[in-house]
Order: C-alpha cells, then sequence, then structure tokens
C-alpha cells in the first residue's frame, strides 16, 4: 500500500507516554537533548509540507522518541513511501549514522517516491534497496530495525507471500545484540483472517507480539500515544469516518545482549 498525509493540521511535539515507566518531571540533560535533536528533525523545513500537515495525527516525534533512534545509529526501515519518517530518521542519525531503506518491488509509485527523495540530495546518510517483498538485506548490523504501519501489510498476498515469522527472525539475525526492532501499526482484533486483514488493513497487537516474540525479541515497552479507543476496529483504515483517526499501536521488541 502506499501512505499518504490525508489532513492538515498543526505541528504537535510532546514526549511519548509508555506502559512501562512514567514521564519524570525533570529530563535528564541527555534525554532534553535527545528531545531537542527530534524536534529539530520534526521541523525541517526540508520535510513535504503535505508530510508536515500530518504530524498532529501521526506524532512523528513521540513515535521518534519512543523507538529510541538516536544520532550515530544504524537504522533499517522496511518501506518508507516516500519517507515520512525516513527524512526524519535521516536528521536524527546524523552524518555519523545511517538509514538503510527497503522498498517493496511492487510498490511502483512508493518507489518512485522515494527515489525522487534521494534526488532531493539533502539525504546524504540514507541509501535505498528495491526488494521483494518481505526481503530482509542490510549492508551493515542494525542497531533500530524499523517498520510503521506496513506489518499487516506483510500478511497480503496480493503485495507478495511472505512467512512473517520467517521475517521477523531475519530481523533479529539482522540485528546487533540488544537492538530494536520498532513496530506501529493499526489495531485489529482477535482472531483476525488473512482475508480480515486484507480488507481493513489492520492487525491485532496480540498477534504481532505472539509473533516477534516467537523469533527470540523480548517486548521492553508498548507506547499508547496513538491509542484512539474511540475507533471502530473492523472499519478499513481508509473509511471516511476513521481515516486518519485510527487506533495504533507501538511495540519496542529488543535482541537479547546474549
Amino acid at each position: 500500500m502506499r501512505r499518504f498525509a490525508f489532513y492538515l493540521a498543526p505541528l504537535a511535539i510532546t514526549l511519548p507516554a509508555c506502559h512501562s515507566r512514567q514521564p519524570s518531571q525533570q529530563q535528564p540533560q541527555s534525554q532534553a537533548l535527545q528531545s531537542d535533536i527530534i524536534a529539530q528533525a520534526v521541523a525541517d523545513p526540508a520535510r513535504p509540507a503535505g508530510y508536515r500537515a500530518a504530524d498532529e495525527f501521526r506524532k512523528p516525534a513521540e513515535t521518534i522518541a519512543f523507538s529510541g533512534v538516536r544520532p550515530g545509529m544504524i537504522v533499517g526501515e522496511f518501506y518508507p513511501a516516500g519517507g515520512y519518517f525516513t527524512r526524519m530518521l535521516s536528521d536524527v542519525v546524523g552524518p555519523g549514522g545511517h538509514v538503510y531503506a527497503i522498498e517493496n518491488k511492487g510498490w511502483n509509485d512508493s518507489v518512485k517516491d522515494d527515489r525522487a527523495m534521494l534526488a532531493e540530495g539533502k539525504w546524504k546518510n540514507v541509501s535505498l534497496d528495491v526488494q521483494p517483498f518481505g526481503t530482509v538485506k542490510f549492508e551493515k548490523p542494525l542497531d533500530i530495525a524499523w517498520v510503521t504501519q506496513n506489518y499487516h501489510d506483510l500478511k497480503i498476498p496480493e503485495y507478495g507471500n511472505v512467512d512473517t515469522v520467517a521475517f521477523d527472525r531475519a530481523v533479529y539475525a539482522a540485528l546487533k545484540p540488544g537492538g530494536i526492532f520498532f513496530v506501529l501499526d493499526h489495531q485489529g482484533w482477535p482472531g483476525m483472517t488473512a482475508a480480515d486483514v486484507a480488507k481493513v488493513h489492520r492487525i491485532d497487537q496480540a498477534q504481532v507480539i505472539q509473533e516477534v516474540t516467537s523469533a527470540g525479541f523480548q517486548l521492553a515497552g508498548e507506547g499508547k500515544f496513538l491509542n484512539r479507543p474511540t475507533d471502530d476496529p473492523h472499519l478499513p483504515i481508509f473509511d471516511k469516518k476513521v481515516r486518519g483517526h485510527t487506533d495504533q499501536y507501538a511495540l519496542k521488541f529488543v535482541k537479547p545482549e546474549k
């Protein structure tokens, strides 16, 4: 699928909510500095206006902060679809880091948009590889593997036949010990079939957790900053009643150090 910025909205930057801790009243200096780096990345005027307009609903500052992306990191981003997050990740990891983006070769519009992003010439620390859907292939071991709003697509045969557990195991192998697998997606319901996923473009959070942890990962945190309890999970994410306002979850998995 191809992702779009659907709504115009003012920029909103706050810290993420996580079930495993409460935000302190005073940030440590390093955390405050990291928040400044993320805020500057979100405010980068080189980002397309359509993407910036969607920030209030997609909450990129909270998303990046929760994921743990920091300067100097090696990030593997699956399916950037034109680079809504890619540009910000590029800014955050800085010249000492790199973003290795993989796009599904079957998504021609996304490939075109990704290449147009790189043609802008600013994102020197981003490289693009176009591969069959579900390919996990990076030049260097990763600090973070990143997939946002696309894990569910791995379940849709129209895009390519992917064994998601095998995919998760490949991601595990691609990460450094202690590395993070970050997954953000639209909430579905328990017991969804592949046909259900294809119809509504959602996946149940519990299913993602079960699959990813079966590959050896440990669940390290759950971000609730995109939770929207009034969403109807049985509606397709493109339905006008919920478009841009779906209930979403952010999951941070860690590859054990040993």
